[in-house]
């Protein structure tokens, strides 16, 4: 998903969207449908108010929250749009980096085939090495059953 796309759905007004920070000390960022009881309604009863960042127009609330706001807004809205940090993993072995040749049976499907190892890959085993992509933001709605 594009910057454009997201910058769409955090915009939108119809749908509350959560969004999942994960950093050291850094809050969820939320936006709901206005109503006058969002406050309440994020708060649920407990001790902790949430912030309201009035020059971004958006929530900032615990990072515990975040099962329960999703719950919530399920129950009350019918959907909502988690955005969160997603790194790719990829699977490939030893062998098939290391492989010349032209047959693969690694589940990479010959993309990485022959290409050696450049430093990136963590071989777990002679037959498996994993690596992660950089980190980006991803999107899913996510809706309530019916």
């Amino acid at each position: 998903m594009d910057d454009a796309e997201l910058t769409r759905i955090w915009n939108q007004q119809a749908i509350p969207v959560i969004l999942r920070r994960t950093g050291k000390g850094q809050l969820l960022r939320a936006r709901l449908p206005y109503a006058n009881n969002n406050r309440a309604w994020l708060q649920d009863g407990r001790r902790l108010y949430p912030a309201w960042i009035s020059g971004k127009r958006y929530w900032e609330i615990p990072k515990a929250w975040f099962n329960d706001f999703v719950e919530r807004a399920l129950r009350t809205f019918g959907q909502v749009y988690v955005i969160q940090p997603y790194r790719e993993q990829e699977k490939c072995s030893p062998a098939c980096l290391n492989a010349t040749g032209h047959e693969c049976q690694c589940s990479c499907m010959g993309r990485n085939h022959g290409a050696g190892n450049d430093g990136s890959w963590f071989e777990i085993s002679e037959t498996f090495a994993t690596r992660w992509g950089d980190q980006i933001l991803a999107c899913r709605l996510m809706k309530a059953r019916a």
